[in-house]
Formats: C-alpha cells, structure tokens, sequence
C-alpha cells in the first residue's frame, strides 16, 4: 500500500479513536454514579491507548517508512463481557437515560472500528500493520461485548419493569 494512503488511514483511526474516546468521557461526565464513570473511564482509557500506539506508528512511518514491529501477537480478547457488567452497573444506568444512549452510539463506533480495522488487516502488506490492525480489531470486539451485553441488560430490565414478557 502507498505511504500516503496508510498515513491517510492512520490519521482516520486516530480519529475514529478519539471520537469514541470523547463519547466515552461524556457519557463519564453525566454518569451520576461511581460505577457507571469507572466503566466508561475504562472505555475512555482503552481508547487513549488506541490513539497511542496509532501516533506512534504514524510518526515511524513517517520516519522510516514502515510500521514499528512487537507487540501485538496476542489476540487483545476477552471470552466473555467482563465482569465490571455486574448487577449493581446494570441497575444504575437508566435505560432511557444519556448513559443508555451513549451505549447505543457507542456500538455503532466499535462496529464501524471493527469493520475498519478488520478491512485494513486483510489490505495491509506489512506483516506488522495486518498485525495492529487486527489486534485493534480484535480488542475493540472486546468493547463491543461489553455494551452489547449491557445494552441487552438494559432492555431486559425495561421489559420486566413493564411487564412486556408473554405470558
């Protein structure tokens, strides 16, 4: 691939890594519990993490025109939604609420991160940029779990609330 289209690509990542990470520290912002800020701080923090490693193969392509090696041979996967989806989260985020909303959005930005980092591991050349793009495919499905499973929380809480289950 061209250096200027995989700098183009980089400088698109960091962004989209960034969007999610401000959605994630607003959602922080509203949260009026503890548990509810940490869970989006962990999700605010992964993203930083994103945009870290991002910037720093931007600039050693930059520098010497191809992608820093190490580090990312593992699959960044957790088997299951992490436990921080325990009771006591799930029962403090109101399903109609702006944390419930922020959950939607923040779906559709690991879905389109997915696709995205998923597409570019399959284009990519460079063994060491298939590898960090589907290293950062991998873990952003681990982002996905959690708020799936959260969101899936949420609307089973609302339909018991309102007794929407058959009989």
């Amino acid at each position: 691939m061209k250096k200027v289209n995989t700098l183009t690509i980089l400088k698109n990542a960091i962004l989209m890594e960034r969007k999610g990470q401000s959605l994630y520290l607003k959602a922080m912002e509203h949260a009026n519990d503890e548990s509810v800020k940490a869970f989006f701080k962990d999700l605010a923090d992964d993203e930083q993490e994103h945009v870290n490693i991002l910037e720093k193969q931007f600039k050693a392509l930059m520098k010497d025109g191809k992608f820093m090696a190490g580090g990312f041979d593992n699959d960044a996967s957790a088997a299951d939604a992490p436990d921080i989806l325990d009771e006591t989260l799930k029962n403090k985020i109101s399903a109609a609420g702006f944390e419930a909303t922020a959950i939607t959005a923040a779906i559709s930005f690991e879905e389109k991160a997915i696709r995205a980092y998923a597409g570019q591991s399959e284009a990519a050349s460079d063994p060491e940029e298939k590898k960090i793009y589907k290293w950062l495919s991998t873990w952003e499905k681990t982002h996905l779990k959690k708020l799936i499973a959260l969101e899936k929380s949420l609307i089973d809480s609302v339909w018991e609330d309102n007794n929407f289950w058959p009989m």
